[in-house]
């Protein structure tokens, strides 16, 4: 019954900001005829300090946006696409790739766990590249791709193209160059076609993994990224967050609210923890509203019975 009345309230929802969703090619609201559900979810007290953010159900009902067409900076959120390539290659995810100094990061000079000489497999790499978002795993999957470095960037930009993100532009394998561009909405698509390789799905979400790069050497552990994943409250399917100073917190999830599948992308936040509260106000703020009308609802029930 809960999961049919969210169904209803985010539908109604989508109607009352149906001027945002007009211009978004493939984000449609959907009809209902419930009006007073509309105002459940009142976008002006959900106070967000992302520079954009885009919530969407798997209908396509915006329930909230802001800025959410602009194309910005995305950093690692472009792994999630790295991946999609990588696995619509084909190539074999048991294959061992050593670390070599063409993967080191000449944009950042960030540093790495996994020194020159450093050997895993494919599937290893992908699932450190998604999980803590190891930059040199990143840049191996990509220089190891058919034709190399290069030829896999293009192959990520015909993916974009072919998910209908018009607004995306992909420079690199790791987000690493600002050049690494998408709207909230070219995001919310990603993340929607994340949903369809259960590799993605597993790597984004696993807590941690413990791997052996090095021979006569002990295991290196890493963690997930994303902090919410230790909480109990969330129920999260894909999982992503980004971070270089052009294009500030990322994050994007697939996550379910009463069991209604939903995603948010958070883009371009102040503060190491800013897309997590985010995340975090938009969970009340849903729920705050259910339990509302469900007030609401009682009260005119008794009222009837009496």
């Amino acid at each position: 019954m809960r999961v049919s009345l969210l169904f209803v309230v985010l539908t109604g929802l989508s109607l009352a900001l149906s001027g945002v969703v007009a211009g978004s090619p493939g984000l449609q609201p959907a009809a209902s005829a419930d009006a007073p559900l509309w105002q459940q979810l009142d976008s002006r007290k959900l106070k967000l300090r992302s520079k954009a953010a885009l919530v969407v159900d798997h209908f396509g009902n915006a329930l909230y946006e802001r800025n959410a067409d602009q194309a910005m900076p995305i950093a690692s959120l472009t792994k999630l696409m790295t991946a999609m390539v990588v696995i619509d290659s084909g190539l074999p995810l048991q294959e061992k790739i050593e670390i070599t100094k063409e993967d080191r990061d000449l944009i950042r000079l960030t540093g790495s766990r996994l020194k020159y000489g450093a050997r895993l497999t494919r599937s290893e790499l992908l699932t450190l590249a998604l999980m803590s978002s190891e930059n040199r795993a990143a840049a191996a999957l990509a220089r190891t791709h058919p034709g190399g470095t290069q030829a896999f960037v293009d192959a990520m930009n015909a993916k974009a193209r072919a998910l209908g993100m018009h607004k995306s532009r992909f420079a690199d394998a790791a987000g690493l160059d600002a050049g690494n561009v998408a709207s909230a909405q070219d995001l919310a698509r990603l993340v929607f076609a994340a949903m369809d390789y259960p590799l993605i799905r597993e790597a984004t979400t696993r807590r941690q993994l413990e791997v052996r790069p090095y021979r006569k050497r002990g295991p290196l552990r890493f963690g997930n990224t994303n902090r919410l994943l230790r909480s109990k409250a969330w129920d999260i399917q894909v999982s992503k967050t980004g971070y270089i100073n052009e294009a500030g917190r990322c994050l994007v999830m697939h996550t379910e609210f009463e069991g209604t599948p939903t995603v948010l992308v958070l883009l371009n936040s102040y503060g190491k923890l800013t897309p997590f509260g985010d995340a975090n106000r938009v969970r009340k703020w849903i729920r705050k509203s259910i339990e509302q009308h469900d007030g609401q609802q009682t009260r005119l029930e008794s009222l009837q019975d009496s």
